[in-house]
């Protein structure tokens, strides 16, 4: 204990504490055992500060702040959590094999012996304040809990090798290992995601947890709930990936990477948004192996595909898919392409941005940071002698008119509008300030569509409740027809679901409706007309699969209630 008297002295010496101090702290020490350091802080006759100072002089230990690093929580776990506790430490880094670590007390020279021991590597000392290390106990130990916690919530089986594009300089480094636990981390994360079919991944910092969910079927599953403290280590990783600012945290960032998963690969959209919480990452997951570019695996039924398919032999006109976000129009956009692309046609698309590439199609992403807008690409194009153009999305009047011109000089053109069901698109394009007669002439057909999901194969049971919901509502089930719904299991992640199909509803124009649409009759009358002659609605064709057993009575209601 021969230390304890030279802080004494030293003490004394800078004229901090008189000499009786030092004795009656000595005479506490001997009875409590605690620290001299401490017991003078505590008496108030020396700051903390003053009393880290003079250590950190007389023998010559760097003085640390703690929350001034990020400490690497597989550094952490070098040390275990009861041995830093009982000596007030925590590592701070390792440098090949040198561990740095901060102390209270750095003269403790049987910490630095357990620490050695317990580690196999040499130890530098640091010292900081005891309430410092006891916040970093806390915060870091209960991270690295978290994260342990975190790697068994995805019960990934076993872990397969994510390779990014380009592997990082950093992952062959001497010090790789140190970080290569959040890397992992990442890795399942992503890697979970795409094995669960997961659309999108959202990171997301909460008052005090980090929320980690999975889009999967189009709803929204918590897969984990990791501590705050390991956002900015899961976000730096992603950008860093994404080849995004890492010091930037205020402002919105976008970028994409590439993995290779399973030899296949995928494309990963990242958008990073700065809340009163902290950075939100969502990751859009595109994976070719989940864009269905057939059109019979669509879901439609037989007599509305042979329908389909004949309008989309059109030599000129415009053909519509209606339906809200996510409702899978791009996908049957695609599948249409597919269908109808060539060798002697022409094909140019718009879109924003290009999700899924495509052999013979020229697609053309626009950027309106340069003025590259849905009209202005669009016009370009028509100079590019096109024989099918496909426009991402008609948003304002300018693409409309442009879209609409392209159908009336000899073109195909396929787009999409936000519009609830088949009949109210005609309507959407005159309230855009389209002239009815320029609608009439140019329209072919409009199909609007929903996604609803598949009943779990695993788990199907009988659907009491649905049933007893149609004879409440007075509607009678077909003969020898039972409703089904899934229990939920393991396969399903308990939702009864797996997977999805389409609904469908088409509208193909005829020279009535086109009368219809020129003197403005009502929607409720062009849907009466087309319901007569062959329309069956999104709910009917919804119904149908209810009674097939492939989707619940619950989803159809859910995607088909119209909001007129």
């Amino acid at each position: 204990m021969r230390q304890y008297k030279k802080l004494g002295e030293i003490l004394i010496e800078k004229g901090l504490i008189s000499q009786a101090q030092l004795e009656q702290a000595l005479a506490i020490q001997r009875t409590t055992g605690e620290r001299l350091g401490k017991i003078l802080v505590d008496k108030k006759w020396i700051t903390e500060e003053a009393l880290l100072d003079a250590l950190s002089e007389r023998f010559g230990i760097p003085k640390v702040q703690i929350d001034a690093y990020t400490i690497d929580p597989a550094v952490v776990k070098l040390v275990p959590m009861a041995m830093a506790q009982q000596y007030k430490l925590i590592p701070l880094f390792r440098v090949q094999n040198t561990l740095t670590i901060a102390m209270a007390d750095p003269l403790d020279i049987y910490a630095i012996d357990a620490v050695r021991y317990q580690t196999g590597y040499q130890v530098q000392e640091a010292i900081a304040s005891e309430k410092d290390i006891e916040a970093a106990i806390k915060k870091y130990y209960s991270m690295v809990d978290s994260m342990d916690r975190m790697i068994s919530d995805l019960e990934l089986t076993q872990i397969v090798e994510l390779e990014a594009e380009e592997e990082e300089a950093d992952f062959h480094s001497e010090d790789a290992s140190d970080e290569a636990s959040i890397i992992k981390l990442v890795n399942m994360i992503l890697l979970q995601a795409i094995r669960d079919r997961a659309s999108d991944v959202h990171l997301e910092p909460d008052d005090n947890v980090f929320r980690i969910r999975y889009r999967i079927d189009g709803m929204l599953h918590e897969i984990s709930k990791p501590s705050l403290a390991l956002a900015p280590m899961i976000i730096s990783r992603i950008k860093i990936m994404a080849d995004l600012d890492v010091s930037e945290r205020r402002v919105p960032q976008d970028g994409r990477l590439r993995l290779r998963v399973d030899g296949r690969e995928i494309d990963v959209r990242v958008s990073i948004l700065p809340t009163v919480y902290g950075e939100k990452a969502v990751l859009r997951v595109l994976d070719s192996k989940n864009a269905i570019i057939e059109l019979e695996k669509l879901g439609f039924h037989p007599q509305t595909l042979k329908r389909w398919e004949n309008v989309i032999k059109s030599p000129e006109g415009i053909i519509l898919i209606t339906g809200p976000t996510g409702s899978g129009k791009t996908t049957t956009l695609y599948a249409v392409l597919n269908t109808i692309n060539s060798i002697e046609k022409n094909i140019v698309t718009v879109e924003n941005p290009v999700e899924y590439k495509f052999p013979l199609i020229n697609q053309v992403q626009i950027n309106p940071k340069v003025g590259l807008t849905f009209a202005s690409a669009l016009r370009s194009i028509l100079r590019q002698d096109p024989d099918i153009i496909m426009v991402g999305e008609i948003r304002d009047v300018e693409t409309a008119e442009i879209a609409i011109r392209s159908a009336l000089t000899g073109h195909l053109v396929l787009s999409t509008l936000h519009t609830n069901d088949a009949p109210g698109a005609v309507h959407r394009l005159i309230d855009m300030g389209i002239e009815p007669f320029l609608v009439s002439s140019s329209l072919i057909a409009v199909m609007a569509q929903r996604l609803v999901r598949r009943i779990c194969a695993n788990c199907k049971v009988a659907d009491e409740k649905g049933m007893a919901m149609l004879k409440k509502a007075g509607k009678e089930l077909p003969a020898g027809v039972t409703l089904y719904k899934g229990r939920g299991c393991r396969e399903c992640k308990g939702t009864g679901y797996s997977g999805r199909t389409g609904i469908h509803e088409l509208l193909i124009m005829d020279e009535t409706l086109r009368r219809m649409v020129v003197d403005k009759l009502p929607t409720d009358e062009i849907r009466k007309y087309a319901q007569n002659h062959g329309m069956r609605t999104l709910r009917e064709d919804g119904m149908e699969k209810v009674f097939a057993g492939i989707t619940t009575l619950e989803e159809v209601i859910r995607v088909s209630t119209h909001h007129h």
